[in-house]
């Protein structure tokens, strides 16, 4: 994988999960009306794009590698990657309680995972 994407793509999600959390404990739930949230939701949307291309170079790489991958895993992670985001976003938006935050904060945290697992399964496989 491509290193310097992965790692900013890890500290977008953290930062956006602790602007979730901060906005968990504030009370405020996720309405795109508000300013706070639509600076969250550019943020998302800024992480999507950059995971949409980590997606397409992963899958390009994957296809061009003469390594030994699991590739039905590997574009697994791809895709889910891709996937938890929007469900996410879309989840906290639907929920007009304090939990709509806690929803995005948990998928904004699942991205630096499957990231991270992504690029175990690319490194063991040299």
């Amino acid at each position: 994988m491509i290193d310097a994407l992965s790692t900013t793509l890890t500290y977008v999600a953290l930062g956006a999960a602790l602007w979730a959390l901060v906005l968990l404990i504030a009370d405020k739930p996720l309405q795109p009306l508000r300013r706070s949230s639509l600076a969250v939701l550019g943020l998302l949307a800024l992480l999507e794009l950059g995971l949409l291309v980590q997606t397409v170079l992963g899958f390009v790489r994957m296809f061009g590698t003469d390594r030994e991958l699991d590739k039905l895993t590997f574009g697994g992670y791809l895709v889910g990657s891709l996937v938890v985001l929007p469900l996410a976003v879309f989840w906290a938006l639907a929920e007009r309680s304090r939990w709509g935050p806690g929803v995005l904060l948990v998928g904004c945290l699942a991205i630096p995972v499957l990231i991270l697992r992504l690029n175990q399964i690319w490194s063991t496989n040299v």
